[in-house]
């Protein structure tokens, strides 16, 4: 067991500052998790993702499954009753990314998941088999969070793991463990919309500062007593606005 974790969440695309936070990681010391979220929203989803299979393959790192990871795998088994909400949700560039520029009008949804499924078996292979959370020393990690009415957080559902809000942000933490996630931007847990700061409370620690919608990326590296490095870079490029 590693002496430290280091925790990324929801990149959504940003391929950019994926790569900055990825320059902190060292392969002695951190164990490295994803914690879901890699694509959809920001324009450079296929080279989020491939990284991501990369730095596990060949790196042992950890990459949760998230729910825009899930909403990416249920739009390729059912894309005409999937299609409109993906898009809406920023899979339009995700599906650009993997594809070319203009593909949601050139082909049907049918059309688009065939050519995915056909060019990218591996990765969604991989991608089917993400887990839904990580336990290291006192820490979980997870996408969303946990079921916390559980008297086992580990028997917490695969849709509530990846999907959970308000009744985790809320709820009694009595699981002792300290609970990391991404999923719910820092802003919005703050409650002013404007600080991308980590969210900590009640043994839960919120790391997505809403990079894609113009917030911040973290990088969080813990040891087995708490945060040793919060490492932040602010979106320059500004918010992300679905197109459709």
């Amino acid at each position: 067991m590693k002496k430290y974790v280091y925790a990324i969440s929801d990149i959504h695309g940003q391929y950019d500052l994926f790569q900055k936070l990825i320059n902190f990681y060292d392969e002695e010391k951190h164990q490295l998790v994803l914690i879901g979220d890699l694509n959809d929203r920001g324009s450079k989803s296929k080279e989020c993702f491939l990284l991501g299979k990369k730095l596990v393959e060949e790196h042992d790192a950890v990459y949760l499954m998230g729910n825009h990871e899930e909403n990416f795998l249920n739009f390729l088994l059912q894309p005409e009753d999937w299609y409109t909400g993906y898009v809406r949700y920023g899979g339009k560039e995700t599906i650009e990314s993997l594809l070319h520029k203009g593909a949601t009008e050139e082909y049907s949804p049918t059309e688009i998941a065939l050519m995915i499924r056909s060019r990218y078996k591996e990765l969604i292979k991989f991608l089917k088999e993400r887990p839904v959370y990580f336990e290291w020393r006192d820490y979980v990690f997870v996408h969303a969070g946990v079921d916390l009415t559980k008297n086992d957080w580990r028997k917490t559902s695969p849709h509530d793991f990846v999907w959970i809000r308000e009744a985790f942000h809320q709820g009694k933490n009595n699981t002792g463990k300290t609970i990391v996630f991404g999923h719910t931007i820092t802003p919005m847990l703050h409650g002013d919309m404007q600080t991308t700061d980590l969210w900590i409370s009640d043994g839960k620690i919120g790391i997505d500062g809403g990079g894609v919608f113009g917030g911040s990326v973290h990088g969080v590296i813990f040891d087995e007593k708490g945060i040793v490095q919060d490492i932040e870079y602010q979106n320059m490029n500004g918010p992300w606005q679905p197109s459709v």
